[in-house]
């Protein structure tokens, strides 16, 4: 018995019957399996490795402007989110691998410049396909079973695939530690979002309304304890993830404030515009001239897929700095650049 065939025993005696089970773990395309690593840790470190993952770390979470070293960018963001749903993971003796795997994973698709940058994609995309969307959580899914690895994908197992497609907020993931993931991305959107607008000057602990707080907590590590606390307890020997109704209703209205005061704030939407219209301008651009895409999304298209795909994929891997770079070297005259 190999090392992964003991873990794999591990897991039958230790986790509960509504885990996943590694030795479960189906891919599309088959694989001799790791004498190490169950299926669930090869995904991990897959995504670990990819280039996807490395780009996250200069895509903005929420501040698209920020000046300072501490705020959250994409990757500490999906960072906080793993770490948060793998602890939820192991108290209830759930698959920890598959968790962090989908953890990790579930903002690999996601555009520059956040939410703003993935709604002006939408909006263009639909110009050419009006009964298209661009989602950034399908993106995710297409970046790990098409764009890395020069068009092979990862070949990441179902479970995980399954996880990241329905993390979002109308999302129904199949596995339990999916559910973890979906719920942990807001908890910890909710709580780090609060710290930076702290730190922006946007809010103060006081201006956080006192009937959520009173039954949350009154400082962000206080907020993380209760809601991680209270979906392990309200879990335990359950067939789903949940949280009791006083917590879920208060970190509901905790996240409708958040996008009332905070994520619709001036100092938040005054780049904005900016951004969107930077976007746009580079999506159009690129539809007008294929040829200047660059030899990996060159690719794409001699394999036949659609050109406003193609283009939507070029964009959404870019890095703040680099698609901003592309726009100065496209549309502004190089003596006004940096003036």
């Amino acid at each position: 018995m190999n090392i992964r065939e003991m873990m794999e025993e591990r897991e039958k005696q230790f986790l509960q019957p509504y885990a996943a089970f590694s030795v479960d773990a189906v891919r599309d395309r088959p694989e001799e399996p790791c004498e190490i690593r169950t299926a669930y840790q090869r995904d991990r470190d897959r995504i670990l490795h990819s280039k996807a993952f490395r780009r996250m770390k200069d895509k903005t979470q929420v501040f698209l402007a920020a000046t300072g070293d501490h705020y959250r960018n994409r990757l500490t963001h999906t960072l906080e989110v793993s770490q948060a749903a793998r602890t939820i993971a192991k108290a209830l003796s759930l698959n920890e691998e598959l968790t962090e795997a989908i953890g990790l994973g579930h903002d690999l698709g996601h555009t520059p410049f956040g939410h703003t940058g993935e709604a002006a994609l939408d909006a263009a995309l639909k110009q050419v396909h009006p009964d298209w969307s661009f989602r950034h959580y399908l993106q995710s899914v297409r970046v790990v079973e098409c764009l890395e690895k020069n068009g092979n994908g990862l070949n990441l197992t179902r479970a995980v695939r399954d996880g990241i497609r329905n993390h979002g907020t109308a999302g129904h993931p199949e596995t339990l530690e999916g559910q973890i993931v979906r719920l942990c991305d807001k908890i910890a959107y909710i709580n780090h979002d609060i710290d930076d607008a702290i730190r922006a000057g946007i809010l103060t602990e006081s201006d956080l309304p006192a009937i959520y707080t009173d039954a949350l907590g009154h400082t962000v590590r206080e907020r993380l304890n209760t809601l991680i606390s209270d979906t392990i307890y309200n879990s335990r020997g359950r067939s789903r993830i949940c949280q009791s109704q006083e917590v879920a209703e208060a970190m509901a209205g905790l996240r409708q404030f958040m996008f009332d005061h905070v994520y619709h704030h001036p100092v938040v939407k005054q780049e904005e515009q900016k951004a969107q219209n930077m976007l746009t301008s580079l999506f159009f651009w690129y539809m007008e001239h294929p040829d200047m895409l660059p030899e990996e999304s060159a690719g794409f298209l001699n394999r036949g897929e659609d050109q406003a795909l193609v283009v939507c994929d070029y964009i959404a891997g870019m890095t703040d700095h680099y698609a901003i770079g592309r726009f100065e070297k496209l549309f502004v005259p190089e003596g006004w650049r940096d003036r």
